[in-house]
C-alpha cells in the first residue's frame, strides 16, 4: 500500500474542528491538521464523499502545512438541509464560509478541490472570499458543464439515450445499501480504473456509502443541470487540472476545455490508468501537485502577519460560535 494511504484505517486526528456558519445558516464541520503559522492548503470533496477522501493528503501535508478539510453540507458530519438548500450558489457560500472561519482576513492558501468540490471552487470564482484567500487553485477529476451528456458510465454510444440514463443515475433516490462484493464491482466500474488496488476501492466504497441518500439525491439534481462555464472564465488565479485517463464520470475532455478557458491554467496533468477518484487512486501525484502550488505561490505563514490566536466562525448576520475544539 501507498505510504500516503498507511494508517490502518484510522482518520487523521486534527487539532481542532470548527462549524463554519454557511449564508443560510446552514452549518458546515471544518477540520483543521498541522501547525499554526504553516502555509495553509483547502480541501474541498466531491459528491457523496467527505472530509476522509482527502486522509491520504492529510497525512501527507499537515507534518508541514495547515491543511483545512470540510464536509459538504449534507455530507459527512455536515448536517443535511432543506430541499432549496442545494445549489451551486449554497456550494459557494459553504466555501467562503469556511475560508472565513479558518484563515486569517489577509491569509492566502491553495484550495484544491476533487469533482464536486472543483465546481465548488468554479461557483465561487466571482466572489470576494474566494479572490481575497485564493493564491492558487487544483482541479481535480472535475467538470464545469454537460456532465450526463459527457460522461461514458453507461456503455451507449453519446446521445440523447445516454444522456437521459446518466441523468437518472445522477437523482436516483435508491439507497446504496452496505458495502458488498457486488457494491464495490459497481463503485470501481463507475468510479476507478480496472487497475484500481483493492484496498483503494474499499476506501472509496466505504466513504460514497456512507452518504445520506437524501443529500446525495440533492446534490445529484444540481449536478445534472450543471452550468458553471461562465464561472471558470472568472477564475482568475493561477489554476492546474489534473485528470485520470480512465475517468468515466468526468472524461478528460472536461479538463481539457477547463485549461482551454482558465484565464490563469497553469496546464494539464493527465494520470494514465487513473479513474475519477484520483485523491485516492493517484495520491501521490496529487499531494506533488498541491505542494508544487503552495512552494509557487504560498508565502510562509501564507502572510507576513504573525499568526496564531482563535479563530471563529462567522455566521451571515455577524454573529460568531467559537471552535468545538477536537
Amino acid at each position: 500500500m501507498s505510504r500516503l494511504l498507511r494508517g490502518d484505517g484510522v482518520a487523521p486526528v486534527p487539532i481542532r474542528t470548527l462549524t463554519a456558519l454557511s449564508a443560510d445558516g446552514a452549518r458546515v464541520h471544518v477540520e483543521v491538521h498541522g501547525p499554526d503559522g504553516a502555509p495553509a492548503v483547502v480541501l474541498s470533496h466531491g459528491w457523496t464523499c467527505s472530509t476522509r477522501f482527502w486522509d491520504a493528503q492529510i497525512r501527507d501535508l499537515a507534518v508541514d502545512h495547515r491543511v483545512i478539510a470540510y464536509d459538504q453540507r449534507g455530507h459527512g458530519r455536515s448536517p443535511e438541509v432543506g430541499r432549496e438548500g442545494y445549489s451551486t450558489d449554497a456550494l459557494a457560500d459553504d466555501l467562503e464560509a469556511v475560508l472565513a472561519a479558518a484563515l486569517e482576513p489577509d491569509e492566502k492558501a491553495v484550495i484544491a478541490g476533487h469533482s464536486m468540490g472543483g465546481m465548488t471552487v468554479m461557483a465561487a470564482a466571482r466572489r470576494p472570499g474566494l479572490r481575497a484567500h485564493a493564491a492558487a487553485v487544483l482541479l481535480c477529476s472535475t467538470g464545469s458543464s454537460r456532465l450526463a451528456a459527457e460522461s461514458r458510465v453507461v456503455p451507449l454510444p453519446a446521445g440523447g439515450v445516454r444522456d437521459r440514463i446518466h441523468r437518472a443515475i445522477l437523482r436516483s433516490p435508491a439507497p446504496l445499501g452496505p458495502v458488498t462484493p457486488l457494491s464495490r464491482r459497481m463503485l470501481k466500474y463507475g468510479t476507478m480504473a480496472p487497475g484500481s488496488a483493492p484496498d483503494r476501492v474499499e476506501i472509496c466504497a466505504r466513504i460514497v456509502h456512507a452518504c445520506p441518500r437524501t443529500a446525495r439525491r440533492a446534490w445529484g439534481h444540481v449536478l445534472a443541470d450543471l452550468d458553471l462555464d461562465a464561472c471558470v472564465r472568472e477564475l482568475k488565479v493561477p489554476t492546474a487540472v489534473i485528470v485520470g485517463t480512465e475517468d468515466r464520470l468526468t472524461p478528460p475532455a472536461h479538463a481539457h476545455a477547463l485549461v482551454a478557458s482558465l484565464p490563469g491554467s497553469l496546464g494539464l496533468t493527465v494520470l494514465t490508468g487513473m479513474g475519477h477518484m484520483t485523491p485516492v487512486e493517484a495520491p501521490e501525484a496529487v499531494t506533488a501537485k498541491i505542494r508544487e502550488l503552495i512552494t509557487a505561490y504560498v508565502p510562509a505563514g501564507g502572510t507576513d502577519a504573525a499568526r496564531g490566536g482563535t479563530r471563529t466562525a462567522a455566521a451571515d448576520d455577524g454573529t460568531a460560535e467559537k471552535e468545538d475544539v477536537a
